[in-house]
C-alpha cells in the first residue's frame, strides 16, 4: 500500500473559514492585521498550494466522498437495496423515491459541492497575485479547475440547472440564479479541457492522489458522454487509452483492496488514512489538522457492521451463471459481494447469516444473505475489529475499465459496432475474469440494439456499486433504452432530478431570476 506521508500532509493542511468571513455591523467593521483574508493571503505559491490542499480536503470529507456522496449516487441506482430497518429515514426516502427538499443527505452533498467550488474559485481568482513559482501556480490552478468541473458535473447530473459561480463570492449580494443545463456543461467542458492541458500525466510516490491529465480527460469523456456528444467523448477518452499509462489489472479484486491502491487501472482516487483509533470526521467538512482522514464506507456497507445498503436482487441476478444457461459463471460476482459461507479475516473466519444484520436476497431462486465486498476491509479483519471501523481504503472514482466501457458506448452510438464489441471483450479478457467473448448465447451482438443490451449488462457487472449506474440510468432512459424503468418508483418529469434543497430556496433570492424556476418539476 503506497500512501505517501507528504500527501497526508496535503490532506490536512487546511485553510480556515476566516478567509471568507465578513463583518456584520459598523462597530465590528475592523480588520485584524494578523487575520488571513483574500486581500492579504494567496500572495505566493506556498499559500496557493495551501488553498489547493483545502479543495482536496472538502472533496474527500464526510459530506462528500467520505460518506454522503456514495449514498446519494447509490440510492438513485438499482445497484442497491435497503439492508433493513436500520437504514436511516433520509436515506430510505431517497431509495424509495420519496425525497423531499429538506432531505438532509442530499442537502449535505449540495453544500459540500459548493464548498469545493468556492475554494476552487478562490485559488483560480488569486492566481494573478502569485509570481514566485509559475509552474506550481499553474499546477494549482489546473487542479482547481478540475475540481470545479467535477463539482458542477455532480450538481448538473443530480439537480439539473444550478447556480453557476466562477468568481469568488465575497459579499452577501452576489447570489446567482439557476443557470441552464447547457451553460453548466459549457463551463465543465471548458474547465476540464484547460485542466487537461496543464496537469501532469503522472507523479512520483510522494504525490500519489493528485489530479493528473488522465483524470481530467477521463472526466471530460464522462461529461461529453452524459451530454450526448459521442465524438467529443471518444476524442477525450482516446487520450487516456493512448497515454500508455493505464491498463486493466489482472486481478479484478485489486481495484478494491487497500494494499493495491494506485494500481495501473486506477485513474483517480480519493485518499484515506486509518490512524488506528476508529476516528471519523462526523462534521463532514474535512477541515482541521487533527481531523480524521478516514472513510465511513466500510462501516456503512460492511456485512458485519451497519449493513445499511446491500446489493439489489437486480444486480445479483445480472451476473452470468451456469445455473441460468451461461457457459461460465462470472468470477466478478465473488469479487463484488460476500455471501453466507464466504471466508474473511485472511480466510480465518466464515461469514454466517447471523453476522449479517438485516435483509436477505434472492439469487437465481435461492434466498441467502448477500453483502457488498467492494471496498470492505473485513478481508483482513476479525469480526470484533470490523464491527465498527471507519477505514483507510481509498475510494476509486475513475478506473480504466470505465474508460473502455465509455468508449464502447461511444463507438456503438457512432455506428462503429465492431469497435464497440472489441472494447467490451477487452473487459471480459481480464485474466481473473476470462469470460467468453461476445457474442454469447445470452448476448448476441449483431446490431446496435443488441450491443446496447450487452453494454448495459457488462457495465453493471463490472462497475456495480461504484457510483456509476445512476448516471447511466439517466442517459439510457433519455435514449429510450429501457423497456421497464430500472427504478420502480419512477415518475416522468419528476424523478429524473433531485429537488433543489429548501435551504437554497430560502437563502438565495436570485435562484429563480434567470428564467429557470426555483424548484425542479414535481416537487
Amino acid at each position: 500500500m503506497k500512501k505517501s506521508i507528504s500527501y497526508k500532509h496535503i490532506m490536512t493542511a487546511l485553510l480556515t473559514a476566516a478567509l471568507f468571513t465578513s463583518s456584520c455591523t459598523k462597530d465590528l467593521d475592523k480588520t485584524n492585521p494578523s487575520y488571513a483574508t483574500l486581500d492579504n493571503y494567496f500572495k505566493n505559491s506556498a499559500e496557493m498550494q495551501k488553498g489547493t490542499n483545502a479543495i482536496y480536503s472538502a472533496f474527500h470529507a464526510g459530506n462528500l466522498v467520505g460518506r454522503e456522496w456514495f449514498f446519494v449516487h447509490d440510492l438513485r441506482s438499482d445497484d442497491v437495496s435497503s439492508g433493513g430497518g436500520q437504514l436511516e429515514v433520509p436515506r430510505a426516502q431517497m431509495l424509495n423515491g420519496a425525497t423531499s427538499s429538506d432531505n438532509a443527505v442530499m442537502a449535505s452533498v449540495w453544500r459540500g459541492l459548493y464548498t469545493v467550488i468556492h475554494r476552487a474559485n478562490t485559488v483560480i481568482g488569486s492566481a494573478p497575485n502569485v509570481t514566485d513559482n509559475d509552474e506550481l501556480r499553474d499546477q494549482c490552478v489546473a487542479e482547481a479547475k478540475f475540481f470545479r468541473a467535477w463539482a458542477y458535473f455532480e450538481l448538473v447530473t443530480l439537480w439539473g440547472p444550478v447556480p453557476l459561480y466562477t468568481v469568488v463570492v465575497s459579499a452577501p449580494d452576489q447570489f446567482q440564479a439557476r443557470a441552464a443545463t447547457d451553460a453548466v456543461y459549457t463551463q465543465i467542458i471548458k474547465d476540464l479541457t484547460e485542466a487537461a492541458a496543464d496537469l501532469k500525466p503522472s507523479y512520483g510516490a510522494a504525490d500519489q492522489g493528485k489530479i493528473t491529465s488522465g483524470a481530467a480527460n477521463a472526466m471530460l469523456g464522462r461529461a461529453q458522454l452524459q451530454k450526448g456528444d459521442y465524438a467529443a467523448a471518444k476524442e477525450a477518452l482516446l487520450k487516456v487509452t493512448g497515454s500508455g499509462l493505464y491498463h486493466l489489472v489482472n486481478n479484478y479484486m485489486d481495484n478494491f483492496l487497500e494494499e493495491t491502491e494506485f494500481n495501473a487501472e486506477s485513474i483517480w482516487e480519493a485518499v484515506y488514512f486509518d490512524r488506528g483509533d476508529n476516528g471519523f470526521d462526523w462534521n463532514g467538512t474535512g477541515d482541521g489538522a487533527g481531523t480524521a482522514q478516514s472513510t465511513i464506507r466500510n462501516q456503512e456497507y460492511s456485512p458485519v457492521a451497519w449493513r445499511n445498503l446491500i446489493p439489489s436482487n437486480k444486480y445479483l441476478n445480472e451476473f452470468e451463471n451456469t445455473a441460468t444457461g451461461a457457459a461460465k459463471t462470472d468470477p466478478r460476482y465473488g469479487g463484488s459481494v460476500y455471501q453466507t459461507g464466504d471466508k474473511f479475516n485472511n480466510d480465518a473466519d466464515v461469514l454466517t447469516d447471523a453476522m449479517q444484520n438485516g435483509n436477505a436476497s434472492l439469487v437465481n431462486g435461492v434466498t441467502k444473505k448477500v453483502s457488498w465486498r467492494k471496498f470492505m476491509i473485513i478481508y483482513k479483519q476479525s469480526l470484533s475489529t470490523a464491527s465498527y471501523h471507519p477505514g483507510g481504503n481509498n475510494q476509486r472514482i475513475i478506473r480504466y475499465a470505465e474508460v473502455l466501457l465509455m468508449l464502447a458506448e461511444c463507438e456503438n452510438e457512432l455506428g462503429n459496432t465492431g469497435a464497440a464489441v472489441g472494447y467490451l471483450n477487452q473487459i471480459r479478457d481480464r485474466v481473473s475474469v476470462a469470460m467468453p467473448h461476445y457474442p454469447t448465447a445470452q448476448f448476441p451482438v449483431s446490431n446496435k440494439e443488441q450491443i446496447t443490451k450487452a453494454l448495459m449488462h457488462e457495465k453493471m457487472v463490472e462497475m456495480g456499486g461504484e457510483e456509476i449506474r445512476n448516471r447511466d440510468i439517466l442517459r439510457w432512459r433519455k435514449k429510450g433504452y429501457f423497456t421497464t424503468d430500472p427504478l420502480s418508483y419512477f415518475r416522468a418529469n419528476r424523478d429524473e432530478l433531485l429537488p433543489i434543497p429548501q435551504q437554497e430556496i430560502d437563502n438565495n433570492p436570485q435562484l429563480g431570476a434567470g428564467g429557470v424556476a426555483k424548484q425542479n418539476p414535481g416537487y
